[in-house]
């Protein structure tokens, strides 16, 4: 086998190849050619290699020009290459144009590839969204809670959808409005009997900057009257007042028990010592006896004393007799 049959043979292939890529693009290439989109038959026949659906790049490039928006097929072969969304943008671009809404291409591209839907937000910008909050309760300074629910109406802010607060940054800010507002009110029946003035304080702070959104009016949907914190926090300081007197009494009571049973011990310390020096009155008599100073006549002396006083104290009483009856 000679060089010239191989390369013959290799050049064929080729052209096979071609063919068949040529073959199977024809019919895209003569689509885009009579919707006046000039997709060039090569340009779709490379797309397959570059692993850009030619299907998807011509049809949206036919929906483009169809509209009259001008996009360049490189521009959307580099979006889809990006890991863009090729079609939602080409549809938000017809759906700005419609609406008169200022949208470029690469605008466009760039909101779709930070992750947001931007058809979705052409639409918001033409027909507005609706936003509840949930129910946020506040207490005004009478100590009266009010409970409230809001609708907050948005737009959304093409120029600030990259980067921009989504919808939970702009209902936490209502939330916090609304609870300044009810704070801030000297008794809860200011705002029972003007509601509006809690939106129209909420809405002029500014709360829509640094969101992609546009807040068009903040509605007070329901107002309820809830508990009365205000007592409810003067009752627990009273009882948390109340258990900390019980505490101190109780203190101080254990202190007297602990004193009066101090003084008991104290007595019967004494009363030992009285019983030991009792306990020495025979031991010097009995060395008065042996040392003669004392006599067998002075002892029954004394020892009558002692009887007649018994007898006396028996017949009158004995002083503290009857505080030990009772």
């Amino acid at each position: 086998m000679t060089i010239s049959t191989i390369f013959f043979g290799i050049l064929a292939f080729v052209l096979i190849i071609f063919a068949f890529f040529a073959l199977s693009s024809i019919s895209l290439w003569f689509q885009s050619l009579v919707s006046g989109a000039k997709v060039g038959l090569l340009n779709i026949i490379f797309m397959r290699f570059r692993k850009v659906p030619p299907k998807l790049i011509v049809e949206s490039k036919i929906m483009a020009v169809k509209a009259g928006i001008e996009i360049s097929t490189d521009n959307l072969e580099s979006h889809y290459l990006a890991g863009g969304n090729v079609m939602r943008v080409v549809q938000a671009l017809i759906a700005a144009d419609k609406a008169n809404i200022p949208l470029d291409f690469n605008r466009a591209a760039a909101i779709d590839l930070a992750g947001r839907h931007v058809l979705e937000a052409v639409q918001m910008s033409v027909n507005p969204k609706v936003l509840e909050t949930p129910l946020v309760a506040a207490v005004a300074k009478d100590g009266i809670q009010l409970k409230a629910i809001s609708r907050v109406t948005v737009r959304a802010n093409i120029e600030r959808l990259v980067g921009g607060a989504g919808e939970e940054t702009v209902l936490a800010r209502v939330g916090e409005g609304i609870v300044t507002t009810i704070g801030s009110a000297e008794t809860h029946k200011t705002v029972l009997e003007n509601p509006d003035s809690i939106s129209k304080r909420v809405l002029g702070k500014g709360l829509d900057s640094g969101t992609a959104f546009e807040i068009l009016s903040i509605d007070i949907a329901d107002v309820d009257v809830g508990k009365n914190i205000g007592a409810e926090l003067e009752t627990d300081r009273a009882e948390a007042d109340k258990k900390i007197a019980q505490a101190k009494a109780e203190e101080r009571r254990a202190m007297a028990i602990a004193a009066e049973q101090e003084m008991l011990a104290k007595v019967q310390e004494k009363r030992a010592l009285v019983v030991e020096a009792e306990a020495q009155v025979p031991l010097a008599m009995a060395e008065a006896f042996r040392s003669g100073n004392l006599g067998v006549m002075d002892y029954y002396k004394m020892k009558n004393i002692v009887a007649d006083t018994h007898m006396r104290d028996t017949i009158g009483g004995k002083p503290g007799d009857e505080e030990k009856k009772k």
